[in-house]
């Protein structure tokens, strides 16, 4: 059990890890924050695409390194699960399950690897049984993942209500978005100055 938990953990948290920061550095041939964040408000629909992009690398590179260690288990889960169900709900579910069709068995999969390791605890050998807490339990592990899938909602909504504010707002002639920012009186051109009569 000591073995094989503590091969589990590193497992999923290291690929974590390394899908993280694949988005924020461009390591292991990912895109970095530009180009993940691109794909985001391109493709996914959420603005700002680049600060979306920092915040799941950072879900998924501090999340897998909390599994990993075994340190702060229910939030180490929660992190990626969070953002596991994200790329669900946004890129995989509408093509089915199997992955060979671009479905979500994959991350199906390593949900439940970080529900199993919540409920079971990380073992003897992680930071957690150091603390005196070597199993959480299963109240825990339905608890990581109902904040999993609480914040995921959270985050595609704030991030696609966002994109049509910005949408919105390019709409509105440059003038007239000037007079809508606060501090700019109707009439007055950036620079404060009244526009001259042509």
């Amino acid at each position: 059990m000591r073995l094989g938990m503590t091969i589990l953990r590193a497992t999923i948290g290291g690929l974590f890890v390394g899908h993280g920061t694949q988005k924020l550095f461009g390591w292991f041939g990912g895109s970095g924050p530009e180009g993940t964040g691109g794909f985001f408000e391109r493709g996914l629909g959420l603005h700002p695409g680049r600060h979306h992009a920092l915040a799941a690398g950072a879900a998924e590179a501090g999340g897998g390194a909390l599994l990993a260690s075994g340190f702060m288990t229910p939030l180490g889960a929660m992190l990626t699960s969070s953002a596991m169900a994200s790329a669900i709900r946004l890129v995989h579910v509408r093509r089915g399950v199997w992955n060979t069709d671009g479905g979500y068995e994959y991350n199906a999969v390593l949900m439940a690897g970080a529900f199993a390791i919540t409920a079971a605890g990380p073992g003897p050998w992680s930071l957690d049984a150091l603390r005196g807490r070597e199993r959480w339990g299963d109240g825990w592990a339905i608890a990581q993942l109902a904040g999993a899938l609480a914040g995921s909602t959270l985050a595609i909504e704030l991030g696609r209500r966002l994109k049509r504010r910005a949408e919105a707002q390019e709409q509105v002639p440059p003038l007239e978005r000037q007079q809508q920012e606060p501090g700019v009186e109707a009439g007055a051109t950036a620079n404060g100055r009244a526009p001259v009569a042509a």
